[in-house]
């Protein structure tokens, strides 16, 4: 029973990301007359860095190296994926590009499926992607390349998202990775698009609501996700993406749907609805497949106040840990 009720939230927060993120996705396609997509990556990743890191306040100085090299790797995944998938939506229409993008999370789901239902859910929302990326007609060459691309660094930022979540206190592996991806694109920007924001500044206000809608909700919901279901059932939640991705870009931009892609929505739906309901039973996880341990409140992925999963507030068995007046040892009684 707990094991459905933590599918069915995690079903419920990726619903809310990609909508929230397909709506960004829309929102930038839209200032592509303004402003380059790599210039819209760097807003994207500057404001929402910004705006975490005035609400986290990491401390720099608790971090190890082993969490800097982590937060570092998520941060360069997290540019390129930004990146890519913004030139992708250039070439490609929302629900095709978010089709294309899915494929990297969908095919490691389908990498770590442990039984048949898991590997027969995997495949019926494999099998509607790609129906959904046919839509009758050539597709440009760079917003297929562009959306390979992505696709690859969405599977990296899966396994690394959860991997920094259970490295780091509260937020701050997502905060010190966003600025470390807006590092490396807001200088891009600034050089191809300078002039261009100067005379347009309103795509300022345009880049913060994308970062708000494509990042700040989008990557926090994500982690809490994590938090209730493993890689594998989070991959397949993630098909919800090409049909709120179809869905946005035709009510938001005018892009219609065929009939072959009405259709992959239904089997998209259906995909995830049987991901969830089957993770309730069948043999025990294996690590990719089992949700992050559930910790303080203070800190994702099962992770204590000041400490990474498993080990508490400040650290391993066996180390002192001051706790209010009393100082008591990890492992022995109070």
């Amino acid at each position: 029973m707990g094991n459905t009720r933590a599918a069915r939230g995690a079903l419920v927060m990726v619903f809310a990301q990609v909508v929230s993120l397909q709506a960004g996705a829309a929102v930038a396609k839209g200032a592509y007359a303004h402003v380059s997509p790599t210039a819209l990556a760097g807003m994207r990743l500057g404001f929402a860095a910004l705006v975490l890191w005035c609400v986290v306040r990491p401390r720099l100085a608790l971090l190890t190296a082993a969490r800097w090299r982590a937060a570092a790797g998520f941060g360069v995944v997290l540019a390129a994926m930004n990146t890519a998938y913004f030139q992708a939506i250039g070439h490609l229409p929302l629900g095709v590009a978010a089709t294309l993008e899915l494929l990297g999370p969908l095919t490691l789901a389908l990498a770590l499926s442990r039984s048949l239902a898991q590997l027969c859910a995997g495949l019926l929302a494999l099998a509607g992607v790609l129906l959904l990326a046919a839509p009758g007609g050539a597709l440009p060459v760079a917003g297929l390349v562009s959306g390979a691309l992505a696709a690859v660094c969405r599977a990296a930022y899966v396994v690394l998202n959860r991997r920094v979540g259970r490295l780091f206190p509260d937020w701050s592996g997502l905060t010190v990775a966003l600025a470390v991806g807006a590092l490396l694109l807001v200088p891009a920007g600034a050089v191809t698009d300078g002039a261009a924001v100067a005379r347009h500044p309103g795509v300022l206000g345009t880049g913060l609501l994308v970062a708000l809608l494509s990042s700040l909700i989008p990557y926090c919901l994500d982690l809490l996700a994590l938090r209730r279901v493993g890689v594998r059932a989070f991959g397949v939640l993630l098909a919800l993406g090409p049909a709120v991705g179809a869905a946005v870009g035709f009510a938001a931009l005018g892009e219609r749907l065929s009939g072959a892609q009405c259709g992959a929505v239904g089997l998209v739906v259906a995909a995830c609805a049987w991901a969830v309901w089957s993770g309730s039973g069948g043999s025990a996880p294996g690590p990719a497949d089992r949700p992050a341990e559930q910790g303080h409140a203070a800190g994702p992925a099962g992770e204590g106040p000041a400490g990474p999963a498993g080990e508490g507030p400040a650290g391993p068995r066996g180390c002192r840990v001051h706790d209010g007046p009393m100082t008591r040892t990890r492992g022995s009684a109070r």
